[in-house]
């Protein structure tokens, strides 16, 4: 039951900012050819995110979440 209750808040995990997403990116100097290659959509989907005009949705918004927490682990935004 416990882990069933742990998927679903996985699934309903909250994605940075659209800004945020990019500067995160550009951190890393990757591009958004890259990240869309990783997670299987296409440059224009990356930069739809990075705008904030659609949100990600399963399973590449799990993917994208996690490429996010483990970039801003190495690149933390200013305090």
């Amino acid at each position: 039951m416990f882990q069933a209750v742990d998927a679903l808040l996985a699934k309903a995990e909250e994605l940075p900012a659209p800004e945020e997403r990019a500067r995160l990116r550009k951190a890393a100097r990757l591009t958004q050819q890259q990240i869309a290659d990783a997670l299987r959509v296409k440059r224009e989907t990356i930069w739809t995110w990075e705008k904030g005009r659609v949100e990600p949705r399963t399973p590449q918004r799990e993917a994208y979440a996690r490429l996010l927490r483990g970039l801003a682990e190495r690149f933390p935004g200013p305090l």
